[in-house]
């Protein structure tokens, strides 16, 4: 994110009063746009969405490795959705493992396979990656960056 963006968007300024506007605007259709989801699909296992309301380097990936290194400790199967951003693969989901090569999935979705233990599928629909990783023998489900996807109905 560039300096001259972080600066309106963490701060009062009279650029970020002009937006406030379409702030609200937005927060209304987010609302609606739940609403519409009220009848999600629940899975069978409880899903954990990791998310955060700001745009990259909070934290959400290695709190995901965290997270599925804790479940596995305490004898949980866990399985980890993320969307694969800046993958160009042509068939979705995928399985992801160490070696998959990161410019078909995505250099998260590698990242995880490596470091996180768990089992690791990417996709644009994360109702068909959770799917896919309960075939597999999965108990629960972590949504990398999962917030804003409602169709999967998430416990924590």
């Amino acid at each position: 994110m560039s300096r001259a963006l972080e600066h309106h968007w963490y701060r009062l300024t009279p650029v970020s009063l002009l937006l406030a506007p379409l702030s609200l605007l937005f927060c209304l259709l987010v609302a609606l746009r739940r609403q519409l989801y009220h009848h999600r699909l629940q899975l069978p296992v409880p899903v954990i969405v990791v998310g955060n309301i700001t745009v990259g380097g909070t934290g959400k990936t290695p709190l995901v490795i965290w997270l599925a290194e804790l479940l596995r400790a305490h004898g949980y199967r866990p399985g980890i959705v993320t969307r694969g951003y800046r993958g160009r693969s042509r068939h979705w989901p995928r399985e992801v493992s160490a070696d998959t090569p990161a410019d078909e999935v995505g250099d998260e979705p590698v990242l995880l396979a490596r470091r996180a233990g768990a089992p690791v599928v990417a996709g644009p629909d994360r109702v068909a990656d959770a799917q896919r990783l309960l075939a597999q023998g999965c108990n629960v489900i972590i949504s990398d960056d999962g917030l804003q996807h409602y169709r999967l109905r998430r416990d924590i």
